[in-house]
């Protein structure tokens, strides 16, 4: 004890500091259906028992809280948010990933596969709380709904499988969470599966994703043997006995954890207290004062609330996450849970948004998601920020610059809602009759609303702002990565092409991810995705939701195109069009962009002579001129990234045209570039496999084939976790192969990590693919 008082002193001498946490903004997405389609479930409960969506609660700010579930693929997400809805009154039997009747994956996609594709929102309270949960996909092809998400929420809960710990996909959502500065809390999932360990799981989050885990239960046996949960905070046992048959978790025992009952358990709890208290104390100064002063001589008299408010502070100011257990599949420690979004996730008013302030009480609102139903057409899900939103009322979105009239507002539970009176500061909600409105609009409740906010950010600033200035400094978008696969597809016959550029229009709304662009040359429909899923997905939503049979391309890379060398090249445009001669000269010298981060947009300067004597409405025809030359390169036509371009010339007659300026322009980039020599890269994947020790080397002689380099190969309870850095053009069809090398007991991940050079023969046989002359 004295030692851990000594420590508790030293801190709380030392860091005196206070520090203020800002938060960013975030972005999310969600879900809409019939609200007839719950009369079709097969309820094992009276009726009676359910409560209606219509008696969710409508309470103050600070007891609303707007939740994110985030994971590795089958951690249990879509499990958990079963058995909140389950205990919280709103469903009457308990859904199941496996047999496809879970609330939040209602998609016929997500059904067949098991998996999740879009986020769905649901909407229900807890204990006089208002909880927004938003269940996220955990594939990697599908990121960009858990970064909308994020971008809209409060806070999250990160959920382990207790037998794995931290995966790849668990880092690649944190850093996520942590570029929004989201307050979060982990629980350990499935701690019911075999090889399930607390310790091990808890050890791999520290390690890891380098953060502080407070453990504020311990399990009660693991793996066949785990019955319950024991609260540190409280020092009571938590345990699940199913009654008459129905195991659905719904009664169990909770009562003070006393030494006569388990000495063992009792001590480990006892150490466990005491932990974190020494913890707490060492980043909260608040708690610390209390634990040097009236209980300084013995901690087991702290009191609960103390401790849990000093945890909730913790959590807000993100110096620690609260750690949890339980097994939803078994119907364990969901409850408790609950309990803890409640208690240590930030209430709206508690995150701190520095544009609200520019809007005092006017409306402030970001949409983050659409959707289109056949009846109502397209569904655009909003958070409201500041102000509030009625139905009938006319809104103005900033992004589109456009008012439009909103005819309703609902309330999302999955694939139902259910009609609303108004929308208060905090919440989130579907809305209908917003045509243009699409994912990362800002919307307000006038343009006057909008340039006012802009004076006032101006002010705050030390400069005036514009009405021009108001998109960039306001609400922030969601940050959508390059596509990395594309194909070509075609409508079954001509008369087809219309209902498929609709079909792949409202899809594009819906997901920002998926881009769709014509070549040129050929005329074709191209469409570009994250994914092999990503893509197979989009196909069959197209078949099913609009009843296009669509014909698919074989899938491509897209690969991307850069300069080796800087070169200068001279162009001259003179042409008559009727009475009008369109004269230009130009010279560019194009070099090589040394930089960490790869960028596609090129970086445009300009000589001195040429700045003095190029007009301002000329520069723009100049800047399209040369970023049209480089969506498209002189060696394959993809996009060239990583060029610096200076302008060394420029001479244009009075009568000559912008069009004009911009084709010399882009014609004289263009030569330029073929000057420069061009290197083709292709995109580099992170790649993990975890695999067993006997399938190992089979696994690895492969990776040696497909031109992989192994990174380190790291030991997860049995097996290995092999990090690997492999080109995406090895990777087509892996999943069959490593499925086959290892009787179908080793997984895999893949994410984008960059884009490297082809070797000179790589490139030489990508080119004679390309051409066809092999």
């Amino acid at each position: 004890m004295g030692v851990r008082m000594f420590r508790i002193m030293r801190k709380f001498l030392v860091n005196t500091l206070c520090s203020k946490v800002y938060f960013r903004n975030t972005k999310m997405r969600v879900i809409s259906v019939m609200e007839q389609n719950c009369s079709r479930r097969n309820y094992s409960s009276p009726s009676g028992d359910v409560k209606s969506l219509r008696s969710v609660i409508n309470p103050h700010i600070s007891r609303i809280r707007n939740i994110g579930i985030m994971a590795h693929i089958d951690a249990g997400k879509t499990t958990t948010t079963e058995r909140m809805l389950y205990y919280s009154g709103y469903i009457r039997t308990l859904g199941d990933v496996d047999d496809g009747d879970t609330v939040t994956d209602f998609m016929v996609q997500e059904r067949e596969r098991g998996i999740t594709i879009q986020s769905a929102a649901v909407t229900f309270d807890w204990k006089d709380y208002r909880i927004n949960l938003i269940d996220t996909p955990g594939h990697v092809d599908f990121t960009v709904e858990v970064e909308r998400c994020l971008r809209v929420l409060d806070g999250a809960v990160a959920v382990f499988d207790a037998s794995a710990g931290v995966e790849a996909q668990t880092l690649t959502v944190w850093r996520q969470a942590d570029k929004h500065q989201i307050p979060r809390i982990c629980f350990l999932n499935k701690m019911d599966k075999i090889k399930a360990s607390f310790t091990y799981a808890v050890e791999s989050i520290q390690q890891k994703l380098k953060t502080k885990p407070l453990l504020l239960q311990l399990p009660i046996g693991e793996a066949k043997t785990f019955r319950g949960l024991v609260d540190v905070v409280t020092k009571e046992q938590i345990i699940w006995k199913p009654t008459s048959g129905l195991d659905d978790g719904k009664n169990f025992e909770q009562k003070p954890l006393l030494e006569a009952d388990d000495p063992s358990l009792f001590q480990e709890a006892q150490d466990a207290r005491n932990t974190l208290i020494e913890q707490v104390a060492d980043l909260d100064d608040e708690f610390a004062e209390l634990v040097l002063g009236k209980y300084s001589e013995n901690f087991d008299l702290i009191p609960p609330d103390k401790l849990r408010s000093a945890v909730r502070r913790i959590t807000l100011a993100q110096k620690a996450v609260p750690v949890l257990c339980g097994s939803s599949l078994r119907n364990k420690g969901v409850q408790p849970l609950l309990d803890a979004i409640t208690m240590y996730l930030p209430a709206p008013n508690e995150r701190s948004y520095e544009f609200v302030q520019w809007y005092k009480d006017d409306l402030c609102a970001l949409a983050f998601k659409v959707l289109h139903d056949k009846c109502r057409g397209p569904l655009v899900f909003v958070r409201v920020y500041s102000g509030s939103l009625k139905p009938q009322s006319a809104v103005y979105n900033i992004n589109k610059s456009c008012t439009e009239r909103m005819s309703r507002l609902l309330l999302p539970f999955a694939d139902q809602q259910i009609e609303i009176p108004s929308l208060m500061p905090g919440n989130i909600a579907l809305t209908v009759g917003l045509k243009q409105s699409a994912t990362g609009d800002t919307i307000v409740s006038s343009k006057a609303s909008a340039v006012a906010a802009a004076r006032r950010a101006g002010r705050d600033a030390g400069r005036e702002k514009s009405a021009s200035d108001v998109e960039s400094l306001l609400l922030a978008g969601v940050e959508i990565p390059d596509p990395v696969f594309f194909c070509t597809i075609e409508p079954p016959s001509m008369a087809k092409q219309q209902d498929l550029d609709n079909a792949l229009s409202c899809l594009q709304r819906e997901d920002p991810s998926l881009k769709v662009k014509l070549d040129p040359d050929t005329g074709q429909t191209i469409l570009c995705g994250m994914g092999e899923l990503h893509i197979e997905i989009i196909h069959d939503r197209i078949k099913r939701e609009y009843g296009i049979e669509t014909y698919l391309g074989p899938l491509q890379i897209a690969y991307r195109e850069t300069i080796l060398n800087a070169a200068q090249a001279t162009d001259v445009l003179d042409k008559t069009v009727g009475d009008k001669r369109h004269f230009v000269t130009t010279e560019l010298e194009v070099r090589p962009r040394l930089g960490e981060r790869a960028t596609t947009k090129p970086v445009i300067e300009y000589a001195e002579s040429v700045t003095e004597v190029l007009p301002k409405e000329l520069q723009g025809a100049v800047e399209n001129g040369i970023a049209n030359s480089c969506v498209q390169g002189p060696l394959l036509g993809f996009p060239v990234q990583d060029v610096d371009v200076t302008v060394q010339s420029l001479a244009v007659h009075p009568d000559t045209s912008h069009t004009m300026v911009s084709a010399c322009v882009s014609r004289c980039m263009q030569k330029a570039l073929k000057k420069a020599g061009i290197q083709i890269l292709e995109p580099l994947m992170n790649l993990e496999i975890t695999v067993s020790e006997d399938h190992l080397s089979a696994a690895l002689a492969d990776l040696a084939q497909r031109r992989g380099s192994i990174k380190e190969i790291q030991s997860r309870q049995d097996n290995r976790v092999v990090v690997a850095a492999v080109p995406l053009a090895e990777t087509m069809g892996y999943s069959t192969v490593l499925r086959s090398l290892t009787s179908g007991s080793a997984t895999f991940t893949l994410e984008l990590a960059s884009y490297q050079a082809l070797n000179s023969q790589e490139q030489t046989a990508l080119l004679q693919r390309r051409m066809g002359l092999v």
